[in-house]
């Protein structure tokens, strides 16, 4: 949902990336063997979410937060899951949710109810009792509200790219998913990619032999976008780069190497060091190709074009997450990942896959071989099972369908979600994290251990078994 706060509102929510690391209490020191007990406590009563599964049920009803480029493209791919259905959209732009329910309607599902008109609409919309997932697809700046109304109100959340932008508001709704007992968790629909899943159950094969180092990121040229009058409403985007130097974007490619390296199952990450180059490619768009008259030209563009988070972690490994959206080049989310016996690139040149691998004892001369076999011999039970209907029924390459699939089917069915409330924290980190981190000169900051130490114990993710989706009725 677009929404038009007042700008002290904007500047306080873009301000706060800068400094929530440190109201947080975060330092530059290096993690103590502690970091679990300096956690924020948990309340008497509250419990870990680990390892709770959805309680099962005959058809999953979702209600839509936010129905712009990202939001309304979505709601197609819900209502083609077999067993979900679309009951609620909404809006603060009321034409964009009847525009949203005629879609819906015109394609021969049942119409969903309207709310829009105002910036509450979503709570109203959150006192139905006739919604189970809230799928929130609005501004950065309301996710972390939104997220936690929907907790709030009994049901469980999937919020687009970060679910937060401050440390104390990720620890809150780990805090309030805890004591909800509701889920919410990311809408990372990388981490469903057929390149990064396949990359996935290869290292838990151990292909490329012991792990120990990876490389993602968000590397993207949004200028010309960013500088639409219709894209991002309200320039919504283009704003977060006038009001603070973070990395805002990086978890498409942090994610899948995350869950490669079994972060937060066994592995977690402790400390981040970040980078940033000087902020030089808006500008010089803007000085290019946008008119003098645009209201572009009254904004002052800091935040650096490419910056960098050099992750550790407690098993020694690191990752390298990058976010780009200011410069010319073709996009990619780079995902790298590394071994003891070899590697595998993606975004690497025009072969069938788009990534090259080279691993041992299969290969040798130091020449590059296609993926295409492995990801054959590695593809996810989920591409094969929906992959025909995925490009059908949802964006960038199928993925989105992939990810909408699996969560109907995981409330379905009553099984644990792949992606929880603990990685949502934990990917979305960076965020804050990198404010943090370049605000202190680059020195390193400390992860903070949403698990609570729960970490060292291993546990299924997006590896998992294969499941059958209960006939729809």
């Amino acid at each position: 949902m677009s929404e038009k706060p007042a700008v002290s509102r904007r500047l306080l929510l873009g301000s706060a990336v800068a400094t929530g690391a440190a109201a947080a209490g975060m330092t530059a020191a290096a993690p103590s063997a502690s970091a679990a007990d300096q956690a924020p406590r948990r309340r008497p009563g509250q419990k870990s979410m680990i390892g709770v599964p959805f309680e099962p049920r005959r058809t999953v009803r979702v209600g839509v937060i936010g129905l712009g480029n990202r939001g309304g493209g979505m709601i197609t791919g819900w209502a083609a899951v077999p067993g979900c259905t679309v009951t609620a959209v909404c809006d603060i732009r009321a034409d964009r949710a009847k525009s949203a329910a005629d879609r819906l309607a015109g394609k021969g599902h049942p119409r969903p109810a309207e709310y829009g008109g105002s910036a509450d609409a979503y709570a109203r919309m959150l006192r139905r009792d006739d919604i189970d997932l809230v799928y929130i697809a609005t501004p950065w700046e309301f996710h972390y509200e939104q997220g936690r109304a929907a907790l709030l109100s009994g049901k469980h959340a999937l919020v687009e790219l970060p679910v937060a932008t401050e440390l104390r508001q990720l620890w809150d709704l780990v805090d309030t998913s805890e004591r909800t007992r509701r889920h919410l968790l990311l809408s990372e629909n990388c981490s469903y990619g057929r390149n990064e899943l396949a990359m996935l159950k290869a290292a838990h094969d151990g292909l490329f032999g012991d792990i120990t180092n990876g490389h993602g990121g968000y590397l993207h040229d949004l200028r010309e976008l960013l500088f639409s009058d219709t894209y991002y409403t309200d320039s919504w985007r283009r704003l977060w780069h006038t009001r603070s130097t973070a990395s805002f974007y990086p978890m498409h490619g942090l994610a899948p190497i995350a869950a490669a390296m079994d972060v937060n199952r066994g592995d977690r990450m402790t400390t981040l060091t970040a980078t940033s180059t000087a902020p030089k490619g808006l500008a010089d768009y803007r000085a290019r190709f946008v008119p003098r008259d645009h209201p572009s030209w009254k904004e002052t563009y800091i935040n650096g074009d490419l910056v960098t988070c050099m992750i550790e972690t407690a098993r020694g490994r690191t990752i390298r997450a990058e976010h780009d959206v200011s410069s010319p080049r073709p996009y990619s989310r780079i995902n790298t990942l590394a071994g003891s016996r070899g590697i595998v690139e993606d975004y690497a040149g025009p072969a069938p896959t788009g990534a090259r691998i080279y691993v041992e004892p299969d290969h040798s001369g130091h020449t590059w071989r296609d993926f295409e076999t492995y990801r054959k011999e590695y593809d996810h039970w989920l591409w094969q099972k929906v992959g025909d209907d995925a490009a059908n029924n949802g964006g960038h390459g199928g993925m989105d369908y992939v990810l909408q699939w699996r969560l109907v089917q995981l409330m379905r069915v009553g099984l644990v979600p792949d992606i929880d409330v603990y990685d949502s924290a934990a990917w979305c980190a960076p965020v804050p994290l990198s404010a943090a981190s370049l605000d202190r000169g680059g020195r390193p900051v400390e992860i903070p251990d949403f698990t609570r130490g729960a970490w060292r114990e291993r546990r299924p993710g997006l590896d998992s078994t294969p499941t059958e989706m209960p006939p729809a009725r």
